[in-house]
């Protein structure tokens, strides 16, 4: 394929969400022929007994952005509104955010030749049962 042609595919912008250590989901902007822009949403899930990752995707064209975001934020509103209207929704951006501040500091003590005593456990949510505490492998967020 000539250069022009694998440039169609290349991301324009791209930004991802890690959902977890199994989890990530990719949201890139790319390019059609006739100059026009699409999206595609990504769900790249490691495989449990492989190296591997399986991947689904989703094409979202511009005609479809303001429905497609319409009916998205209405659902999540339901579940919070609704559904689940006393559940903690920053509760999962707030052990992301600690766990990714420990794993920096693991790394620049790494980097730096020294020990350090912080952990990559983290407590468990009064819904998923308790004060026990779970490591890095068994988070599903």
């Amino acid at each position: 394929m000539d250069s022009e042609g694998s440039n169609r595919f290349e991301s324009i912008y791209s930004t991802k969400v890690k959902a977890g250590k199994r989890r990530t989901y990719f949201f890139d902007v790319r390019k059609t022929k006739g100059d026009d822009y699409y999206i595609t949403i990504t769900e790249s899930t490691k495989k449990f007994n492989s190296d591997g990752y399986e991947r689904h995707k989703i094409f979202l064209y511009k005609e479809d952005f303001n429905r497609f975001t319409n009916s998205l934020n209405e659902v999540v509103n339901h579940i919070k509104t609704d559904l689940l209207p006393d559940f903690d929704y920053e509760l999962y951006e707030k052990r992301q955010k600690e766990w990714e501040e420990s794993k920096a500091a693991e790394e620049a003590a790494a980097a730096a030749g020294t020990s350090t005593e912080t952990t990559t456990e983290e407590p468990k949510a009064a819904d998923e049962g308790g004060d026990a505490t779970v490591s890095e492998d068994d988070m599903s967020w």
